[in-house]
């Protein structure tokens, strides 16, 4: 038999325990906005961290274990988010302690919002809603960004595997830089990965500092790569 005021206490706790002031739009809209569930109780934590913890740069240690995911796929959907620019990485300042740190901006992800209510794609609240339902089933297929690729090798895990730990937000948004902003194959960031422990300077920087020399030598390939490696070591004899 359940004890009342055991139930009437525990309940009291939860409630004490704070709420997080969601938009309602983003439960309205994350499907218009192409976001699968997953990507949006990623953005509901970002704002209970920010609102009830005042951590507003939680580690993905701790979304990790708030989503109960695997780190690559917690640092999979951050990338999109990042990408797509629901989500920015703000540098702040504090001119008063000296201390520079990095928050999460969601500015992004409600001027999106903004856009679909100013563009009539999201009906007003309280509206029949009729002619919605075709719009966000033509919305919800996935990009083949989003869904990934199973012959593609799982970057972020094979990162973490090297590292032995992790990923920091911040690398994880290197490694989709490589991707999408500077065309790196999965497949040549790996190998630079692999020259930079044989090298034993297994840091971001320099896996950056390898796949810009490749870059300007024209490196597209692992086997050019392989090449311009086995070429510069065998000049530095």
């Amino acid at each position: 038999m359940v004890d009342r005021g055991l139930l009437a206490r525990g309940l009291a706790e939860a409630y004490m325990d704070g709420a997080v002031s969601l938009p309602y739009a983003l439960l309205r809209s994350y499907r218009l906005l192409k976001l699968t569930d997953s990507e949006c109780m990623l953005i509901i934590q970002l704002l209970a961290f920010k609102q009830l913890e005042q951590n507003e740069f939680p580690t993905m240690e701790q979304l990790q274990e708030r989503l109960g995911s695997s780190p690559a796929t917690v640092g999979q959907a951050m990338q999109k988010l990042v990408k797509h620019g629901f989500v920015s990485i703000d540098e702040v300042f504090d001119k008063t302690t000296g201390v520079q740190s990095e928050r999460y901006n969601l500015t992004g992800l409600f001027q999106k919002i903004a856009a679909l209510l100013a563009a009539e794609e999201l009906p007003l609240r309280g509206s029949s809603g009729t002619d919605a339902e075709p719009v966000i089933a033509a919305a919800r297929p996935a990009s083949s960004m989003e869904a990934g690729s199973e012959d593609e090798p799982n970057l972020f895990a094979v990162f973490e595997q090297e590292f032995g730990r992790p990923l920091t937000p911040m690398e994880c948004e290197t490694i989709g830089g490589w991707i999408d902003t500077d065309g790196y194959s999965a497949e040549l960031i790996l190998f630079a990965l692999k020259e930079s422990v044989f090298a034993g300077k297994l840091h971001f920087r320099y896996i950056d500092r390898i796949l810009l020399e490749w870059s300007r030598n024209r490196v597209n390939s692992v086997e050019d790569a392989r090449a311009h490696a086995q070429k510069f070591r065998g000049g530095a004899r």
